[in-house]
């Protein structure tokens, strides 16, 4: 791995680092950019329109469909002509302000009715699939449609969704459209017939009506504890982030990017920073049906031989299984990195020998790295807040402020700091939920983020930040030793060397530090040299739970604290659910989801004696 440092990285404009430190008393510091945020668009149509008058013919969405899974495109100037249909109908509802909610994945559908919504000036809310097709009860659903009270639910495909809709039925008055409009026991509307809506000059009033404070869309929170919040979203808010995301160099103007994402529209990553950095750019998105998970991912692979992005976003479990098939398969990897500029990645820190596999590969075909590129943000502050704008070295970097981002830092008294954000990013608060929104912001208007940060060199600002966990997953062992939580879990999985997929961190009030663990089955299938083997056969492998035990003897050594050592790990046969909370549709584990849900399995973790699957650490 010595011969990474020594390669170029591919070149990419960033912006300059200029950043200002200050100290208040108490040691409270105050880190923002020199750099003025730059102008603005007035909103997210405003680009879209600029787009599509600039590039009419040029494709903005491909989506695979049909039984051939053909790639069927919509140009920026077609999608403009639906996008102000759309608008008409919402417009001809009668309910100014009413929000539509989307219930449903990524789709060419989902796209423009999300743009129709803004025009429309009535609130764009997507609401995670899971919540409609996994879940046991639609308690949940029916809270969150409730809340923001909608003038449109819409489902891609009436069949599929049709117990959703049939459990809402009740609780709504509002239309349901659909795509897929087989008949069902609920009225629908198609949306063929939305779409052929003649426009009227009601469309371009509204959109010359839309202002900074228009509230563009409701993005939901996890959930993990309770009913989510819904947090708002201005046209500031939105365009702001494009504006930060351009300036720092995210956006590459020497080509137009050619994306292939499957990161969804509900969450901040996908729906802002992808959907309108893209538009921002006037370029491609190919909708990727695949997703990082077993038996989801050979589509993303599939369609990575037919496209060549320029840019490519994911997630640290998805990178992990992309390396994997770039090292058996040289021609999928010559045509990943054919055209590619940067990586991209969100929802967690990239594990330093899938970064390092991951650069290994864009040497070997490229004779350069390729930037990889992490920042921090919340679905609070829209995806904005800080990002690594320059060729950085170390895994786990965040960057530095973002033009428009003021950052101050509350000591935490181990070289950490509890951040809070104040800028044009932040929302003004949750949807009808003063108490919440009160409580999230400190004496003078900054966002508690909840997550602690440190300096990569507390001597030299401009190295940059690295997240240091979030606080309030953070125990006490029975000692009083403190475990940071986050930390912890990125080191383990280093530790593992790729034998565990993700974790969960115990240990709360308890003697030790333990995990709930699943396993990376096809490395694990490698290491037994057994392709055909089960989950259950390789749990039960003694070669699996020999090579488990070495790895985090090894790590206890150089770990010796108790907060760092992992004395004992269970496997779990039973993937993180979606449904409940325990993992995001980006593929990120909800630490406390997953203790909450499989509490007895964390007592049988640290009982004494271990039972016999518990795997033991010296």
């Amino acid at each position: 791995m010595s011969s990474i440092s020594t390669a170029p990285f591919r070149p990419f404009p960033f912006l300059e680092r200029s950043v200002e430190l200050r100290s208040d008393a108490g040691g409270v510091l105050r880190l923002r950019s020199k750099i003025a945020l730059a102008p603005v668009a007035p909103h997210i149509p405003a680009l879209f329109s600029q787009a599509a008058s600039a590039h009419p013919d040029r494709v903005w969405l491909a989506q695979r469909r049909g039984p051939e899974r053909q790639w069927h495109e919509l140009t920026y100037g077609a999608a403009l002509l639906e996008v102000n249909a759309i608008t008409q109908a919402l417009l001809d509802l009668g309910k100014p302000g009413a929000p539509i909610v989307m219930l449903s994945e990524n789709s060419l559908e989902h796209a423009v009715l999300q743009l129709a919504a803004m025009q429309a000036r009535m609130p764009f809310v997507a609401i995670t699939p899971a919540y409609s097709l996994l879940a046991r009860d639609f308690t949940k659903l029916g809270d969150m449609v409730r809340l923001v009270e909608p003038a449109v639910i819409f489902a891609q495909d009436a069949r599929k969704y049709q117990a959703a809709l049939q459990a809402l039925a009740s609780q709504t008055d509002a239309a349901v459209v659909c795509v897929d409009d087989a008949a069902i026991e609920i009225q629908t509307t198609p949306w063929r017939s939305w779409v052929s809506v003649a426009p009227s000059t009601a469309v371009a009033e509204s959109i010359a009506r839309i202002g900074p404070d228009t509230v563009a869309k409701f993005l939901f929170s996890s959930g993990s504890t309770g009913t989510p919040k819904a947090i708002t979203m201005t046209q500031r808010m939105l365009a702001s982030s494009v504006a930060m995301h351009g300036q720092t160099g995210s956006r590459d103007h020497i080509d137009p990017p050619v994306n292939l994402s499957w990161l969804p529209w509900s969450h901040v990553a996908g729906g802002n920073g992808v959907f309108n950095n893209t538009i921002a750019a006037a370029g491609t998105i190919y909708l990727d049906g695949g997703k990082p998970v077993p038996g989801a991912f050979q589509e993303t692979l599939d369609n990575l031989r037919e496209i060549s992005p320029t840019q490519y976003t994911g997630v640290p479990a998805g990178y992990a299984m992309l390396v994997d098939a770039l090292q058996a398969d040289a021609r999928l990897a010559e045509h990943f990195f054919r055209k590619l500029r940067t990586i991209s990645f969100s929802g967690a820190r990239m594990p330093e020998f899938v970064h390092d596999r991951l650069q290994m590969l864009a040497i070997q075909y490229t004779g350069y790295r390729i930037p990889v590129i992490s920042g921090w943000g919340m679905t609070e502050s829209a995806a904005g807040g800080t990002y690594v704008h320059w060729n950085a070295d170390k895994v786990g970097i965040i960057g530095l402020p973002q033009p428009g981002v003021e950052l101050k830092l509350v000591p935490l008294g181990d070289n950490r700091y509890e951040a809070r954000m104040r800028s044009p990013v932040v929302t003004p608060g949750y949807h009808r939920n003063p108490e919440q929104t009160a409580a999230a912001f400190d004496e003078e208007g900054f966002y508690r983020t909840g997550d602690a940060l440190q300096f990569v060199d507390p001597h030299r600002s401009e190295e940059g930040l690295m997240f240091a966990g979030r606080v309030a997953e953070e125990f006490k062992l029975q000692t009083g030793t403190f475990v940071r939580v986050g930390q912890l879990r990125v080191q383990a999985l280093e530790s593992a060397d790729g034998l565990l997929s993700d974790a969960a961190v115990t240990g709360a009030d308890q003697a030790f530090v333990g995990l709930l663990a699943w396993l990376n089955i096809d490395r694990c299938r490698a290491l037994c040299a057994e392709p055909a083997a089960t989950h259950e056969q390789i749990a039960g492998s003694e070669i699996i739970r020999q090579a488990i035990r070495d790895a985090f003897t090894r790590h206890n050594q150089t770990h010796p604290a108790s907060s760092m050592r992992i004395q004992r790990v269970l496997l779990l046969a039973e993937p993180p659910s979606l449904a409940a909370g325990e993992i995001t549709d980006k593929g990120y584990i909800n630490q406390r989801a997953v203790l909450n849900r499989r509490a007895a399995l964390v007592e049988r973790l640290h009982a004494s004696p271990p039972a016999a699957d518990v795997i033991c650490i010296l």
